[in-house]
């Protein structure tokens, strides 16, 4: 029973454009997460695979502390989510001495994954409490 977090803050891509990209791991093995991002054609999809890959590294080390045996094939993406982090705002100049703002988005990237047994014991937990 492992689990383990993983966070990404103030990146520079769009929360827009990394959530399509988060989308496309959701619910999937740990593996088949890195290797769908991998050959991702998005740009958000490079910061992202190396979060999933700082996570499953993460995973191997709360195992090793706590003395259980980690098989990385089970390892699975229970949640992963962008929140929007701080803007940049920056001015361009434009006719007659105007000038227009130019917002340069930042995002907070979080992957949790899990085994499947720490995926069953959170749901029997919910359901005993109910």
């Amino acid at each position: 029973m492992v689990d383990s977090i993983a966070r990404v803050k103030h990146i520079r891509v769009t929360p827009q454009k990394a959530r399509r990209v988060v989308a496309l791991i959701k619910g999937k093995q740990a593996q088949e997460a890195l290797a769908i991002l991998k050959f991702a054609p998005q740009s958000a999809s490079e910061p992202i695979y190396k979060l999933v890959e700082s996570a499953v590294a993460n995973a191997r080390v709360k195992a090793d502390k706590d003395g259980e045996f980690l098989d990385e094939q089970d390892l699975y993406v229970r949640n992963a989510y962008v929140d929007e982090g701080s803007t940049l705002k920056r001015f361009r100049p434009r006719a007659q001495g105007r000038a227009f703002q130019i917002k340069k988005r930042t995002s907070h990237i979080t992957v949790e994954l899990a085994t499947p047994e720490v995926a069953e014991a959170a749901g029997t937990s919910k359901k005993a409490s109910k």
